[in-house]
Formats: C-alpha cells, sequence, structure tokens
C-alpha cells in the first residue's frame, strides 16, 4: 500500500490511459500537476486513498485492446505525433471556438455578462498556446529529433543554445501551469461546461467545444509533462 500511494498521478497516466478518466472523476489534475503522490492528492482532495487505489486497479486489471503505450514510442515518433494531432488541433479549434465565443457575448452578453470573461480567457489561452507551441516546433523538438538521430548512429551532439534540455522544458512546463489555471477558471465559471437553461444551439456547440478542448488539452501536456519530457532529460544524459 504504502508503495502505491508514494507513486506520482502523472506516472500511472502514463503508463496506462484509462487511468486519466479515474482522476478525471475526482477533480485531480493529472497533466500540469502530476508530479504529486497518490497520498498527497488524496489528502488535498480529501478522498480515502483506498477508494481511489480501487478504482485505478479496476482500470489497471481490465484488459483493453485498445490501450496506446506512448511510453514505449521513439521520441521522434512521439514529437511527430504531438505536433500532428494535439498542435493541429489547437490551430484548427481555437480559431472556430473564438468566433462562436464572439457570437454568444454580443447576442447573450447582456443576460450572461460571465460570458465576457470566458472569451478573454479563451482568446489568452489560444494566443500563449500558439507562441507555446511554435517554441516547441522551432526550438525543443528539433532538438529531441537531433538527439535520437544521434543515440541511434553513435554519433555526438553539439550543445544548444539553450544549454540543456532541462531549460526549455522548464520554461514549457510553467506555460502549462499558466494553461491548467486559466482552464480550471473556464471550467469553474461555466459550471464545468454546463449551459444555462436558456441555452441556444450554438451556446451549447460551444461549451461542447470547450468541454473537448480541455481534454484534448489534458491530454496534451500528459504526453509532455509525463513522458516526453523526462525521456528526453533522460536521452540527453547520455551525450554527457
Amino acid at each position: 500500500m504504502s508503495t502505491i500511494t508514494h507513486r506520482k498521478i502523472g506516472d500511472f497516466v502514463a503508463e496506462d490511459f484509462r487511468t486519466a478518466a479515474v482522476f478525471n472523476k475526482y477533480g485531480i489534475d493529472f497533466c500540469c500537476r502530476g508530479n504529486r503522490t497518490l497520498e498527497e492528492v488524496c489528502a488535498k482532495n480529501k478522498i480515502e486513498t483506498t477508494v481511489l487505489i480501487d478504482d485505478l486497479t479496476l482500470v489497471l486489471n481490465t484488459k483493453s485492446e485498445n490501450a496506446i503505450d506512448y511510453k514505449s514510442w521513439p521520441l521522434d515518433l512521439l514529437v511527430d505525433y504531438i505536433e500532428k494531432t494535439h498542435h493541429r488541433y489547437v490551430e484548427e479549434k481555437a480559431p472556430i471556438i473564438k468566433q462562436f465565443l464572439n457570437k454568444l457575448c454580443k447576442v447573450h452578453g447582456e443576460k450572461h455578462p460571465e460570458l465576457f470573461e470566458i472569451n478573454e480567457l479563451f482568446i489568452a489561452s489560444a494566443g500563449e498556446l500558439a507562441q507555446h507551441m511554435k517554441k516547441e516546433e522551432l526550438v525543443l523538438f528539433p532538438f529531441i529529433r537531433k538527439m535520437v538521430k544521434a543515440e541511434l548512429t553513435n554519433s555526438s551532439i553539439e550543445a544548444p543554445g539553450f544549454g540543456t534540455v532541462k531549460n526549455p522544458i522548464t520554461m514549457m512546463m510553467q506555460e502549462h501551469d499558466n494553461e491548467g489555471v486559466r482552464f480550471r477558471k473556464i471550467a469553474e465559471i461555466t459550471n464545468n461546461y454546463t449551459p444555462p437553461a436558456d441555452a441556444c444551439n450554438t451556446y451549447r456547440v460551444t461549451f461542447a467545444m470547450l468541454k473537448e478542448f480541455e481534454q484534448d488539452l489534458h491530454k496534451h501536456i500528459h504526453l509532455e509533462n509525463n513522458i516526453l519530457f523526462p525521456a528526453g532529460e533522460k536521452l540527453e544524459s547520455k551525450f554527457c
């Protein structure tokens, strides 16, 4: 029991993403704050440790042919997947959500003034994410690909301009935290993305898209914080 309670929640999700649903059920942030232990989150959220462990054990003991073991992927493949799946998702969905939120503010803003704060938070998030993803695509990810290639060819690599991979990773994780805070605020204001009784179809669709956007962001951040970044640091240590 003591061994499992001292495991980090991010490690559970890194080994089996199905456990993310269990942590979501209890309102536990497994992506931005995945470095906390099971014991810590239970104490913080006032959850019976045995109850959470039972739920996790049930998931882990249930075989799934569709479970993807991202930890087993080569890092260059994981980087490609993050770019083509999650970065592209943000690029495609953010403009649509912004358009819908602007429309809701114009039509329903007088009766639902909270829409203006939601809109402001999402605009800030979309802008920050766009810059964040470019830094990953132009700086961090290319270096990870270089390290993978160097390891495969048993060759050396030049020291990057940023010193060590830990430096951009630290920056990326801080920016992940910032987005986690923003979306927790959006979820709070929207009552966990529950449309009001007088919501029109556009209102309902927008809230559904916001919820999906947050879910995708959680997986996106999880893949980086809990799998890619630790593995990147470990790989760099081989060249030191």
